[in-house]
C-alpha cells in the first residue's frame, strides 16, 4: 500500500450534521424525457425516448443548430424541460503552451434554448484560489469536468474547490457552499459529478476530502459527510440501486473494492472485494438491484447484487470475469453490457459475464461515413452502520493522457436510443452501432471539420442529440432546413 494513499485518514469517518428528511425518496424528480444528470436517467446512459434519433448526420445534415460556447469543459451537458445547461471555463488554462493568469480562471454555467441554441443566460463563478495548476494530465479535462444535476427547479453545480452551488431556472445563485481544497496526490484533478436522492445532494470529493458529502438542496446546508482514504484513487459518479420499497443504496467502485451506503446518513452498509486496479476512472452501472463495473489498469469486471450487510464479497458476488475498460461507463441494455475502450467496442452477457461479441472501430477519418460492417462473436473503507472499519488504500501510478483524441484518450461514455449506441472520440468522430448481439456499425459522423476537443457524454432527450466540444455545443436532430449556428 502506498503511503500516499492514506494521506490523513486510515478509515471512514462518518459525520451526520443535521437529521435527513426526504420530501420525496426518489431517484430522480426529473419529468418526462429530462437528460437532467451525467448519462441521464440514474446515470443509465439509455434514453427511454420513443422518437427517433438521426443516425447520420455532419455539418450541413440534421445539424438542428451550433453554438459557441465561453470556454471548454468535459462536463456533460444536462436536458431539462426547454434547456440545455452546460458548463465551462474561461481566463486560465485554455492554452497548453501559455495558460496564462490564475487570478483570471472563471467558471461557467450557461443555459441555452434546447430548440435554437440561443443563450438564454450566463453565469460566472470565481474560483477558490489557488487552484491546481494547468499541467500534466490535469490538463486533460481542465476547471469544468462535473456534470451538473437538476430536480427540475434548480440546477446544482459542483466545481472541486470552489464547492457546490444551486441556481434557479432563471439563473439567481441559491446558495454555494465549500467542500474542500486538497488535492489528489496524482494530479488528476477532480471529475465526478453530483447526483439527487430526494432533497439530498450528494458530492463526490475524492479529490477535495476524499469522501462523500450530502447537501440540503433547499439550504446547501451540510447533512453528512464520508470521508475515507479509498477515495483518493476513485473518479466515478455513484448510482442509486433500489433494493426494496424501503431501501435504496448509493453504490460507488473505489481501487479493490465496491462499496455501498445509505444515501439518507452516508453510512456504509456493505463492501465487498472487487477489480484489483489502483485507481477507478470509470463508473459502476446497475440493472435492477445488481451493480456492474468494468475497469481498466488491469481491474477486470465484477457484477454484484446491491441490499447487503458488511462484507458481501462470498455472497453477493454475481460473476467476475477480466474484461477490460479505461474511463468510459458501461452501459447496460436489454440484458446485454457494452462498453468501449482503446478503439474496441465489446459486448457482454449481464447474466454471466461471458464475451457475446468484441470488434475493433476502423475508420472515422472523414465526416459522416456510412457503413455496413458486422463483427463476431480496499482501502481506508471503515465505519458502516453499526461497525467499525478498516485502513487501507489506493495506490500510486498515473494515467495514460491519451494525446490529441486517440481512442486511448477518449473520455466520453456511450449512449443508447432509439436501439443504437453513440460513442463520440475526443476528435469529434462519433460512431453509431446498432445494440444487438451482433457488432454492426450503422455510420461515423462529425459536427465539423475544426479541431475541437471532444471530452464529453453526450445527452439525448425527445429525439435531440446534444454533444460539447471545447468550443461549441451542438443539436442533432432530424431537420430538413440547415443549422442555425450562434456565436
Amino acid at each position: 500500500m502506498h503511503a500516499s494513499s492514506l494521506r490523513r485518514r486510515n478509515a471512514f469517518r462518518c459525520l451526520a450534521l443535521s437529521s435527513v428528511i426526504l420530501t420525496n425518496i426518489a431517484i430522480s424528480s426529473a419529468l418526462g424525457s429530462d437528460w437532467a444528470r451525467f448519462r441521464g436517467p440514474n446515470g443509465s446512459g439509455v434514453s427511454s425516448d420513443t422518437q427517433p434519433v438521426p443516425t447520420t448526420w455532419s455539418p450541413v445534415e440534421n445539424l438542428k443548430w451550433k453554438v459557441e460556447l465561453p470556454g471548454p469543459g468535459s462536463s456533460a451537458p444536462i436536458v431539462v424541460g426547454k434547456h440545455v445547461f452546460v458548463t465551462c471555463w474561461s481566463g486560465y488554462g485554455t492554452d497548453r503552451r501559455n495558460p496564462g493568469d490564475q487570478g483570471k480562471l472563471q467558471r461557467h454555467l450557461v443555459c441555452l434554448d434546447r430548440n435554437t441554441g440561443e443563450t438564454i443566460w450566463s453565469q460566472p463563478v470565481a474560483p477558490t484560489l489557488p487552484e491546481d495548476e494547468y499541467r500534466g494530465s490535469f490538463a486533460e479535462h481542465g476547471y469544468a469536468s462535473h456534470t451538473p444535476v437538476s430536480d427540475g427547479k434548480r440546477i446544482y453545480v459542483y466545481f472541486g474547490k470552489t464547492g457546490a452551488l444551486a441556481f434557479d431556472l432563471d439563473g439567481k445563485r441559491l446558495w454555494q457552499t465549500a467542500i474542500g481544497t486538497e488535492s489528489d496526490p496524482r494530479g488528476w484533478g477532480s471529475a465526478s459529478s453530483p447526483i439527487l436522492f430526494g432533497n439530498v445532494l450528494i458530492v463526490t470529493a475524492t479529490a477535495e476530502c476524499e469522501g462523500l458529502v450530502g447537501l440540503d438542496t433547499e439550504t446547501g446546508k451540510e447533512l453528512w459527510r464520508q470521508e475515507a482514504a479509498g477515495f483518493n484513487a476513485t473518479w466515478g459518479t455513484p448510482v442509486l440501486v433500489p433494493v426494496d420499497d424501503q431501501r435504496t443504496d448509493l453504490v460507488i467502485g473505489v481501487p479493490n473494492e465496491i462499496w455501498g451506503f445509505n444515501p439518507e446518513t452516508g453510512k456504509l452498509r456493505w463492501y465487498c472485494e472487487a477489480l484489483e486496479t489502483d485507481s477507478f476512472c470509470s463508473s459502476v452501472v446497475a440493472l435492477e438491484d445488481t451493480v456492474f463495473a468494468i475497469e481498466g489498469r488491469g481491474g477486470g469486471a465484477i457484477a454484484v447484487r446491491a441490499g447487503g450487510k458488511g462484507e458481501v464479497t462470498d455472497s453477493h458476488v454475481v460473476w467476475t470475469d477480466k474484461h477490460s475498460n479505461r474511463i468510459g461507463t458501461p452501459l447496460v441494455y436489454e440484458g446485454r453490457i457494452y462498453f468501449i475502450a482503446r478503439g474496441i467496442a465489446t459486448c457482454i452477457d449481464a447474466k454471466t459475464g461471458k464475451r457475446v461479441f468484441q470488434s475493433r472501430l476502423e475508420g472515422g477519418a472523414e465526416a459522416n461515413q456510412s457503413a455496413d460492417r458486422e463483427g463476431g462473436s480496499g482501502g481506508g473503507r471503515g465505519n458502516a452502520e453499526g461497525g467499525g472499519g478498516r485502513g487501507g488504500g489506493g495506490g500510486g501510478g498515473g494515467r495514460r493522457s491519451g494525446g490529441g483524441g486517440g481512442f486511448g484518450g477518449d473520455y466520453a461514455s456511450a449512449v443508447i436510443a432509439d436501439g443504437k449506441l453513440y460513442f463520440v472520440t475526443r476528435t469529434g468522430n462519433m460512431f453509431v452501432m446498432n445494440a444487438g448481439d451482433k457488432f454492426k456499425l450503422l455510420a461515423i459522423n462529425r459536427v465539423t471539420d475544426q479541431r475541437e476537443d471532444f471530452s464529453a457524454t453526450p445527452a439525448i432527450s425527445n429525439g435531440q442529440l446534444f454533444i460539447r466540444s471545447s468550443r461549441h455545443a451542438y443539436c442533432i436532430a432530424f431537420e430538413s432546413s440547415p443549422a442555425k449556428e450562434t456565436e
